[in-house]
């Protein structure tokens, strides 16, 4: 009989990638929770509700982080520990939550979004290496289900939860909620580390073992100074500052900014302070060094340069207005900046001796197959994500954004389902196989979206046709996250499973751009052939009314079957590729039959 330690070992690696995926499904929440938030959001950074292009830096701001920096922190993961890395995106990812909750501007409130999405990306490629170091090839499939099932899951519950909280408090109660579970979940997992395995994360990033005893005092008084005089800042108490004695430390000594005042030159002061302390004390509250040390030996100057790529096409698309154009009006100076960057990229990737992607990693036709396909999942996925509530928001729900928002519960609550049952199947049937099937399924739906009318949503086969166009996308994530660990280096799992995350994201916001154009231009045409009458000929002398609504509903609706249409097309594109360039992707498990065949 097994002693209860053996017993223990063999759980501690189990619930590592549980709290690890439970980390994952609430950071994708946050992805969708502002959606429901964002106008009270605008009010709080002083943005009125008519402004609402000046509020695209809070979702781009959170995109940016959360794609930029995924390379590295991939990369850092396979060089010193998923466990590790996984703690630090929590805490920074709950860092974030504090300075989106107490943001009193817009670039309080983008920095705090940018740190959330730097923390809550590190999370995914940490956790999909984690599957592959717990589990043989042949037997990642259903974790690897499992994990894009919590992961999607996040999408269904981010409006939720965002609609649960705002009914009984303000837009800050979310951001505070993700505070307290970012540190719960970042305490749980730090308390495994002990207990992990030797080869699994059982160092911290300097590869030495965790160190015990009494903290760095001096480091955690200069952190609590920082902390209150940087609270004080932010929230201002209205006690303290009609005080005529402590009001004084809220007068800026030049200016009206904030961190000119006393109380903001202490936080800054002690902030400089604890870095140093940090960077130079023998056992520091935060070991800088060693951090530092494994973004350099991750390639930090690489990382930089494709943040900077990535950065000119999130900032292009994402801040443009969907509605009226493709870029934003600065999106071709975006996408320059964007190419520069890519350029440094690859030939600093050829000269560097540890580049950020080392040579060869994503050499197999599997590997760098599931990044392309990824492209295309997101290009099509993000059709469905947007144009779905569109279309509800333009038809059925005119006056009712939350109504339009649900009707997409249908499609994300099938999603993950099928994200599991990839997963299964694919220990049995090739990733190729899986893969195509699943974004045929999704094209069908999308087939199906374009024969939608004015009152499609109302009826039965409407709901059928959004479930199997999320169980088809949900049947593909699996696969595709199986292909390119079969396919990579175990030193490489964790930067390789960035990259595919990066692709998706960057494919979403390059479809979405591009299926509005080709909606746009579908839309103009139909006007050209079927000119509108005005309203007062259809109204009389009111300026709207019931049929003039109609009117425009229905003009819109070509504008829809363009852009579902063109995303089917993607859909059909991603399985065609995936049934090419994962044939040699050794996903499934092999059969005793398989294994003599191969011997004889």
């Amino acid at each position: 009989m097994s002693s209860p330690a053996p017993a223990a070992g063999r759980r501690t690696p189990r619930l590592l990638l549980v709290l690890a995926s439970v980390a994952v499904a609430f950071a994708a929440a946050d992805t969708y929770v502002v959606v429901l938030a964002l106008p009270d959001m605008m009010t709080g950074a002083g943005i009125s509700v008519e402004q609402l292009q000046k509020a695209a830096p809070i979702i781009s701001g959170f995109l940016l982080g959360y794609v930029a920096m995924l390379p590295l922190i991939g990369r850092i993961a396979d060089l010193r520990g998923r466990t590790p890395v996984l703690v630090a995106a929590l805490v920074l990812f709950a860092f974030g939550s504090l300075v989106t909750a107490a943001a009193y501007d817009l670039p309080s409130m983008v920095a705090g979004r940018f740190l959330q999405g730097v923390g809550g990306g590190g999370l995914v490629p940490a956790t999909l290496a984690l599957v592959a170091d717990l589990y043989p090839a042949e037997r990642r499939g259903v974790p690897l289900g499992l994990v894009s099932a919590v992961q999607e899951l996040g999408s269904v519950l981010g409006p939720l939860l965002g609609a649960v909280v705002l009914s009984v408090a303000d837009w800050r109660a979310i951001f505070l909620l993700n505070l307290a579970v970012g540190l719960v979940l970042a305490a749980a997992i730090a308390s495994l580390r002990s207990a992990a395995p030797a080869g699994l994360d059982a160092t911290d990033p300097a590869g030495s073992p965790p160190r015990r005893g009494l903290p760095d005092l001096l480091g955690l008084l200069l952190a609590l100074v920082a902390a209150v005089a940087g609270g004080l800042v932010f929230l201002r108490p209205s006690q303290l500052l009609r005080d005529l004695t402590w009001g004084q430390l809220f007068v800026p000594y030049v200016g009206d900014g904030r961190w000119l005042t006393p109380v903001g030159l202490v936080a800054i002061g002690a902030s400089v302070l604890l870095v140093v302390r940090c960077a130079t004390a023998r056992r520091p509250l935060v070991d800088l060094r060693s951090w530092w040390r494994a973004a350099r030996e991750a390639d930090l100057t690489g990382a930089l340069l494709l943040a900077i790529a990535l950065g000119g096409v999130i900032l292009a698309f994402a801040t443009a207005d969907p509605k009226v154009q493709v870029f934003s009006d600065q999106g071709l100076w975006y996408l320059l900046g964007g190419a520069i960057g890519a350029a440094a990229f690859v030939v600093h990737v050829r000269r560097a001796e540890a580049p950020l992607v080392p040579a060869g990693a994503l050499r197999r036709t599997p590997a760098w197959g599931a990044v392309l396909v990824s492209f295309f999942v997101g290009a099509a996925l993000i059709a469905a994500l947007i144009d779905i509530p569109l279309f509800a928001r333009t038809t059925i729900h005119r006056d009712s954004q939350l109504m339009a928002a649900l009707v997409l519960l249908r499609f994300l609550v099938a999603l993950p389902v099928g994200a599991v049952v990839g997963g299964w199947l694919t220990r049995r049937v090739g990733a190729g196989v899986i893969t195509a099937a699943g974004m045929g399924l999704a094209a069908l739906g999308f087939a199906l979206m374009t024969q939608w009318d004015v009152d499609s949503l109302e009826h039965l086969s409407a709901d059928l046709t959004l479930v199997v166009c999320g169980f088809g996308f949900g049947l593909a994530l699996a696969p595709v996250n199986a292909a390119v660990l079969a396919s990579t280096d175990d030193d490489v799992h964790g930067v390789a499973s960035a990259m595919v995350v990066v692709a998706r994201m960057v494919g979403m916001l390059v479809g979405i751009s591009a299926l509005t154009a080709i909606g746009l231009r579908r839309y103009y045409a139909h006007l050209a052939d079927n000119p509108l009458p005005s309203a007062r000929e259809v109204c009389g002398d009111r300026t709207r009314c019931q049929a003039y609504s109609d009117l425009l509903a229905a003009a819109g609706i070509p504008q829809e079957h363009a852009v579902f249409a063109g995303a089917a097309v993607a859909a059909v594109i991603a399985g065609l590729l995936a049934l090419v360039v994962f044939r040699g992707a050794a996903t499934k498990a092999i059969s005793t039959a398989e294994v003599l065949r191969a011997r004889a």
